[in-house]
């Protein structure tokens, strides 16, 4: 069962009762998304990285609230995205409106999103000219492509309580998914994860966390 939980900047998230975690950080759901997804991420993906769409690869879609902030910020930058999250257990539809996340996008971005949601756990669904989402319901582990990704969000519950999200084994099946220069960004930063990601090929920076944390972490694949 999942619990709608207000967080410190007033954005809702949902408390996993079967994991013991929330999906978003409680010092501030919205925020965290924007400085660690957003501007960690997105933002400098498109800075450094050539080209056009730009392909994306979360890990965690849960509540879809990363998918709708770097939706919006495309829209403002006429952005071309393709987004594919991955999610063991989608939320339903219900759960997804009840974190009132409307709010923050635009009206039609949240229409399209919440209105194409149920086709995009089965399939490649084009939310409008400039964006395609994909929820591809399965684990981590048990995810294929045969595409690679520019940039991933890896928002996986913590190590804490889902340790098995964090091992070498799971790091360097994710970072196999990245094009050469690609970037992986997560809210977190722990010496063994470091280490995981620097034997995997990535050049490794720390940044400023979001509030709540110190430090997260941002690596780019070697090229």
């Amino acid at each position: 069962m999942n619990i709608i939980t207000p967080t410190a900047d007033g954005s809702n998230t949902l408390y996993n009762e079967t994991i013991g975690e929330h999906y978003h950080s409680k010092h501030g759901a919205l925020q965290e998304s924007k400085h660690v997804f957003i501007d960690a991420g997105l933002k400098y993906a498109e800075q450094t990285l050539p080209g056009l769409p730009l392909s994306i690869l979360e890990i965690g879609f849960g509540t879809g609230l990363n998918f709708l902030m770097t939706s919006s910020y495309a829209a403002e930058q006429q952005l071309l995205i393709d987004y594919t999250g991955i999610e063991a257990y989608p939320l339903s539809r219900a759960e997804l409106t009840s974190t009132l996340y409307d709010q923050y996008v635009p009206t039609e971005i949240w229409e399209n999103f919440i209105s194409h949601y149920d086709q995009a756990l089965t399939t490649a669904t084009s939310l409008n000219a400039h964006q395609q989402l994909t929820v591809a319901h399965t684990t981590l582990q048990d995810f294929q492509s045969d595409s690679l990704f520019d940039l991933v969000y890896f928002d996986a519950f913590s190590v804490q309580h889902q340790p098995e999200m964090w091992s070498d084994e799971v790091i360097g099946h994710v970072c196999s998914f990245l094009k050469p220069g690609g970037i992986f960004v997560t809210y977190a930063i722990t010496g063994k994860l470091k280490r995981a990601l620097k034997s995997f090929g990535m050049t490794i920076e720390k940044l400023p966390g979001a509030p709540g944390k110190r430090e997260m972490l941002r690596a780019v694949k070697n090229t």
